[in-house]
């Protein structure tokens, strides 16, 4: 039996043209590749259809691995969109202010396509809140809607404390999702103070984007941890891994009639709320002792140094050994000293590295290979 297949190209880079290509690609035309800043040259000329029920293929730099090419079909994202209107109180008006090659911002132009409405675009570039406000004003919809990750709502919050005007626009929108990677409670706390609507999301491009919402599933999504792990059944889940049936296998399993997607993230369900502790691949073995890179991360961002990033590095005695990377100055001293008492020895950080900016994957999670490479060879 001939496999019915669909031409693909590349996604283009401008925001207004990614809409017209996306709205063609869930009608049946041309699927897209949408790189989140993989090289995608090669793939571009060694692969030139995808399954027909692909329309959308999402290749990821990754934060800690190699690329993957996500294949998402168009009942997926348009699944994805329906929960989320669903969820936020119906369909509405959204503000692009993520790039269109991350998979929350192509759900951005998703939900805007399945509302009918018109997305308002959010130039290309460095983020800015004055424009990010001016281009708010342009909503013209009952229902205001946008998506952003915390550096973002960081850069608003802070702007927001300085004008007042800032702030009343920024409450015009009935929800801001944030998302793509953990929130500081203390922003958060901050959004409340300020009366601004924000919701926390969770998802992956194997999810069609943010698939919980506040710790909740959305839509027929499902959730529960299995050995520890995290893992998500619904509608919205990606067909695999373009090219590579062994990832996909091991990524995406049946079990009691319905397809889970393991995430990789640790987690735990409490009274039906989920929250994410961490990643499996988060773990290293310091002197034959796990140590859990991202409680060390989230602790060491407890104690004030907000941007803390907790990697690993090479140790002659110990093996491996955490190590925190900052732009914030810090005592390495007292650093081990905290981290130490709360989470045992072999947590305590061998360095504090700091910097003058934290290099961002374009997703805006921080980029943990290249701060591994940073981190200091030390015995200590």
């Amino acid at each position: 039996m001939a496999v019915l297949v669909r031409s693909v190209r590349a996604a283009p880079s401008d925001p207004a043209e990614m809409l017209l290509a996306l709205r063609n690609a869930l009608e049946g035309g041309d699927a897209l590749l949408a790189s989140g800043g993989a090289d995608t040259a090669e793939n571009e000329t060694a692969r030139e259809t995808v399954p027909q029920h692909t329309a959308l293929v999402i290749q990821t730099s990754g934060s800690t691995g190699t690329p993957k090419r996500v294949a998402l079909s168009a009942d997926a994202v348009l699944a994805s969109a329906a929960a989320s209107d669903a969820a936020l109180g119906g369909p509405g008006q959204w503000l692009l202010a993520l790039p269109t090659h991350y998979i929350a911002g192509i759900n951005v132009l998703v939900r805007s396509i399945a509302a009918g409405t018109e997305p308002v675009l959010l130039a290309p570039g460095h983020f800015e809140p004055s424009e990010f406000a001016a281009a708010a004003l342009r909503m013209d919809q009952p229902l205001r809607y946008t998506s952003l990750v915390p550096a973002q709502l960081a850069s608003l919050v802070e702007a927001a404390g300085e004008d007042l005007d800032l702030l009343e626009v920024y409450r015009r929108f009935d929800c801001i999702l944030v998302g793509g990677q953990a929130t500081p409670p203390e922003l958060l706390e901050r959004c409340l103070e300020f009366g601004l609507a924000v919701t926390r999301t969770y998802g992956s491009s194997e999810t069609s984007g943010g698939c919980v919402y506040d710790g909740v599933p959305i839509g027929t999504a499902q959730a529960q941890v299995v050995d520890g792990q995290i893992e998500i059944a619904g509608p919205m889940l990606a067909d695999g891994y373009l090219g590579d049936e062994e990832r996909t296998a091991a990524t995406f399993v049946m079990r009691d009639g319905l397809r889970w997607y393991r995430t990789g993230d640790t987690g735990e369900i409490v009274d039906g709320v989920l929250r994410v502790t961490g990643r499996l691949d988060g773990v290293i073995i310091s002197g034959g002792i796990k140590v859990s890179l991202d409680a060390v991360e989230r602790f060491v961002r407890s104690t004030g140094i907000t941007d803390a990033v907790a990697v690993r590095a090479p140790s002659a005695r110990w093996g491996e050994v955490p190590v925190i990377v900052t732009t914030q100055t810090a005592d390495l001293a007292a650093v081990r000293a905290d981290v130490g008492a709360a989470l045992g020895v072999a947590a305590a950080p061998a360095a504090v590295i700091t910097v003058e900016h934290l290099p961002l994957l374009s997703s805006g999670k921080p980029d943990r290979i290249a701060l591994t490479r940073l981190a200091q060879v030390t015995d200590s």
